[in-house]
């Protein structure tokens, strides 16, 4: 859900409801702003007013990008349209050519994109995993085709392809 508090536009990150005895209920949240990315930590009490922004989503296959603006094309009317860094840049440790993405807009404004939640990218460059005074699994960093570094298990070599969580950034199998 995106919220305008104060003429900027949040994203609720996450939230909590919490109900204390002989008070009114308080909502904990954890705002981020959109597209700049700070983080916002606001309590709201019961009955406090908020105006909901209505977002269109569309879905769209990323392209390419030149300088600072990433061409997307809208995968229904097969328009593309540029979009500048500063929208793309959380994306941009897990986004790949011809990745399907979805594109957020406050009516023709794009204010944010979404990642699908798994990605698969291939390892660029790993050290050998050696097995050594590991008492359980061992791990290690690669670094994929987009030049994130990701710690994965030691059986993962050079050119073998992963599937990464792009909420967290973990590592959670080989596709």
């Amino acid at each position: 859900m995106i919220l305008r508090i104060d003429g900027k536009l949040y994203a609720i990150v996450e939230f909590q409801h919490v109900k204390v005895q002989q008070r009114r209920p308080i909502v904990r949240t954890r705002l981020k702003q959109v597209p700049e990315g700070y983080v916002l930590e606001k309590t709201f009490m019961a009955g406090d007013k908020v105006e909901e922004v209505r977002v269109e989503r569309r879905q769209c296959q990323y392209l390419y990008n030149s300088g600072d603006l990433y061409y997307l094309m809208d995968v229904s009317s097969f328009e593309q349209m540029p979009v500048s860094r500063s929208i793309v840049e959380p994306a941009l440790p897990y986004l790949v050519e011809n990745m399907n993405v979805t594109l957020l807009a406050d009516g023709d404004r794009p204010i944010a994109i979404e990642l699908p939640h798994i990605v698969e990218l291939a390892v660029k460059e790993t050290e050998p995993g050696v097995r050594g005074d590991t008492a359980q699994g061992g791990s290690k960093n690669a670094t994929v085709e987009t030049g994130t570094v990701i710690n994965v298990p030691l059986f993962i070599g050079v050119g073998d392809v992963i599937r990464i969580d792009t909420r967290t950034g973990r590592y959670i199998e080989r596709a």
